[in-house]
């Protein structure tokens, strides 16, 4: 059976080429006000590495993973950090971070290990710490292509979170930032991690 990273690592070429060249600036506004000058931020799910590029380039400091070898190789050569290949259950740090950015990665989880990925993630948080993740909007799993994504509404967030130690800070809906697929809409999340 083909799964999501397997996809990633198949199509690695072809998906940096779509997204590495994104303007998420409408993204960051949201979280990076959030966190302290110079701070720590864990991209988990990196991809292209566009974003941890972007937070390199204004200061701040990053850690980068994902779960394909060859996204996280182009992502290191992109950006000069070290970038390790893993999955988010895979992912350990000593580290304690200010902010993780999760964007367009976690929809790859099924719903029912999503509570158990998110308060992993979290537990790499400082106190007070804030976490971006992005759904594709709306109800259910579906498998396309080999990958699964699973969709979220507002609803079923707050539904999901109960079993967490964080909350809702702010959350909003976005059409998706590439061209080709700008009819899809995204559910936009910073969550923020009970003290």
């Amino acid at each position: 059976m083909t799964t999501t990273s397997d996809f990633y690592q198949k199509n690695a070429l072809q998906f940096y080429n779509s997204t590495v060249g994104i303007d998420a600036q409408e993204l960051y506004k949201y979280f990076l006000p959030l966190i302290p000058d110079g701070g720590h931020i864990l991209d988990a799910g990196c991809g292209s590495g566009r974003d941890a590029k972007a937070f390199v380039s204004q200061g701040y400091k990053v850690t980068a993973f994902d779960a394909s070898a060859t996204l996280a190789a182009m992502a290191a050569q992109l950006t000069g950090l070290t970038v390790q290949t893993c999955r988010f259950d895979e992912f350990q740090a000593k580290r304690h971070f200010d902010g993780v950015w999760a964007c367009a990665s976690l929809l790859h989880v099924p719903y029912l290990e999503l509570a158990a990925t998110i308060n992993h993630l979290a537990g790499f948080l400082v106190p007070g710490g804030y976490f971006y993740c992005s759904f594709k909007y709306g109800l259910g799993e579906v498998l396309r292509d080999g990958r699964l994504f699973t969709y979220m509404d507002e609803a079923l967030l707050q539904d999901l979170l109960k079993s967490t130690d964080l909350w809702v800070h702010t959350s909003w809906t976005t059409h998706d930032l590439r061209p080709e697929k700008a009819t899809e809409q995204w559910l936009n999340v910073i969550l923020g991690l009970k003290a």
